[in-house]
């Protein structure tokens, strides 16, 4: 497509606008359902769900609910990551959106082990791999509704929408929790309370859906259904024509995911098990950090447009890297502000690399194969990265007795990230749009 043509093509700003919205609006959405069950998980899962009388136990059993979510994320991003390029783009982010919505509201009336056994746990798990498939379906989706309506240029800011949706809905989940366990008793929390923060997803899809169903297909898409560019088999296609970019896709998302679960999920944990630290400490780091990012993953794509993604990814993960051997024995005094200082620094970097990310990954595939790729690599790379660092980190502070055995982990997988990176393209794919 010429530039003249690209510009008279070129969307109008409301529409422009319009799309970072819905993408921004469903994220959040799927990212509150996930995040709720991840602070869940920390706190009151292990002990309704995963009853024993050591509680490390119980939250090891939590944690691995929680990496369910990310197991089942490849059949979500294989299924709908292929639709999106052979239906669309805005279709598949309605099923989505209706997936993960529904997931969590029955999430919200299980019943717990007390009161059915084991079937709690197996129902529980159930949904959470629903959630999980939602997810995996909706990011790569998500990001080219919100990129494909801008130009080249400022890529990297309007595809920063997306990634919005993970502090946002952070945020908002540990929000609501938060303020129930304020307002209630424990005794009131961990019986009836916590279920309120899931039943709540109901009010959010139906504004999600609204908001979704206006929206128009992608420029991109329509004039790739107008030239008949559809791929055939797009699973087949990325792994045989475009295999260096699913993985320098994977590999540049190991490090973010790891290091967001340090920062939001397990910091919970250490802090009240390890640290005797009140519950209210790591949830206010976790929430002043997640705010600072809904202004700082737009910005670090912004940085992506004028000095590179690699460049502005790169310097996240290495800060990425150093920071856990800063953190904890920053907070081994048991400082709350040193803990919400160290919460808030880790998030800054995650944001670094969060950021640019949706671009980065969008712009290593064609755009015929770009939902299936973009999919591929973003839930591929979460089974190796994100569904097992919470797990990991206990078992490594468990097994070893010691935060160094943790940091190092975190950095390995920021040194994944940053071979990741070397391993990408520098530029998009020729015939892009």
């Amino acid at each position: 497509m010429t530039n003249a043509t690209a510009t008279a093509a070129r969307p109008a700003r409301k529409d422009l606008i319009k799309a970072f919205v819905a993408s921004l609006s469903g994220t959040s959405l799927e990212w509150y359902d996930f995040a709720a069950y991840s602070v869940a998980s920390a706190l009151v899962f292990g002990q309704l769900f995963f009853p024993s009388h050591d509680p490390l136990s119980g939250t090891l059993l939590a944690f691995s609910t929680y990496a369910v979510g990310y197991v089942s994320r490849p059949l979500g991003g294989f299924v709908f990551g292929r639709l999106g390029d052979v239906l669309g783009r805005k279709q598949v982010l309605v099923i989505t959106l209706l997936i993960t919505g529904i997931s969590t509201v029955f999430i919200g009336l299980l019943p717990t082990h007390d009161q059915v056994g084991a079937l709690g746990a197996v129902l529980l798990v159930v949904l959470r791999f629903a959630q999980g498939v939602g997810i995996g379906g909706e990011w790569g989706g998500a990001v080219l509704l919100s990129s494909e309506y801008g130009s080249e240029k400022h890529r990297g800011f309007w595809a920063s929408a997306a990634q919005i949706g993970p502090p946002a809905g952070n945020l908002l989940a540990n929000g609501v929790l938060a303020g129930l366990a304020a307002g209630l008793t424990s005794e009131q929390f961990m019986s009836w309370g916590w279920r309120i923060a899931f039943l709540l997803s109901a009010v959010l899809v139906i504004f999600g859906l609204w908001i979704r169903v206006k929206l128009e297909e992608t420029p991109v898409f329509q004039e790739i259904q107008q030239k008949g560019e559809q791929a055939g088999a797009p699973v087949r296609e990325v792994l045989t024509r475009e295999p260096r970019a699913l993985i320098a896709g994977i590999l540049s998302r190991v490090g973010p995911d790891v290091l967001y679960a340090l920062f939001t999920v397990f910091v919970l944990t250490y802090a009240t098990q390890q640290l005797d630290m009140p519950k209210s400490w790591a949830v206010t780091g976790v929430m002043l950090g997640s705010s600072l990012q809904l202004f700082l993953m737009p910005l670090a794509g912004a940085l992506s447009d004028r000095f590179g993604r690699r460049r502005v990814y790169a310097v996240g993960a290495v800060g990425g890297l150093v920071w856990p051997f800063v953190f904890f024995p920053l907070v081994g005094g048991g400082s709350a502000g040193l803990l919400i200082f160290g919460v808030i620094v880790g998030l800054i970097w995650h944001a670094l690399m969060y950021g640019p990310q949706a671009a980065f990954i969008a712009e290593q595939f064609s755009p015929a194969l770009r939902a299936t790729g973009a999919s591929l690599a973003y839930t591929l790379a979460g089974i190796i990265g994100g569904a097992l660092a919470p797990l990991l980190f206990t078992s490594l502070y468990a097994y070893f007795d010691t935060w160094v055995a943790p940091a190092c982990y975190l950095a390995a997988t920021c040194v994944v990230t940053l071979i990741g990176l070397w391993l990408s393209r520098t530029a998009t794919p020729a015939g892009s749009r």
